[in-house]
């Protein structure tokens, strides 16, 4: 690392760059498996039932348009500095959602690599399709 470039960056922004150059080398590593992808169906009944969590990795002017009723909003760009955010209780499973479902596999493939996120995976589809199909949208909260 270089001393003069870390002190660039404020600590936090610097993480969210290593974060964003993980995303892209994940991307490029290995493409996502099939147990890393649930259903856009799948993914709307488990979070109607409580039983996962969703977050939203657009970033904030593509949320503007309208969220997943519940959906939790951490933009891909945001992830490296709120990780903490990400629960890491296996026995409640985050999905990732995104418009088309490139970054989301991404991030899940990032992720994964950093370790302890086994239960994570992405949504098929993203909200692109989740509008095509006419669900329901709310405002995001925040």
């Amino acid at each position: 690392m270089n001393p003069q470039f870390d002190s660039c960056l404020p600590r936090r922004r610097f993480g969210a760059v290593l974060f964003v150059v993980a995303l892209a080398a994940a991307g490029a590593s290995r493409a996502a498996g099939a147990d890393d992808a649930v259903s856009l169906e799948t993914a709307r009944a488990e979070l109607q039932a409580g039983r996962a969590i969703l977050i939203d990795v657009r970033e904030p002017q593509e949320h503007a348009g309208g969220v997943a009723p519940g959906a939790r909003l951490l933009p891909v760009r945001q992830l490296g500095a709120r990780l903490a955010e990400i629960p890491t209780d296996a026995a409640k499973p985050v999905l990732l959602i995104c418009h088309t479902q490139n970054r989301s596999s991404a991030a899940l493939r990032a992720l994964r690599e950093r370790g302890g996120y086994s239960h994570v995976r992405y949504v098929q589809g993203g909200m692109s399709e989740w509008m095509r199909r006419g669900w329901p949208l709310v405002k995001p909260t925040r």
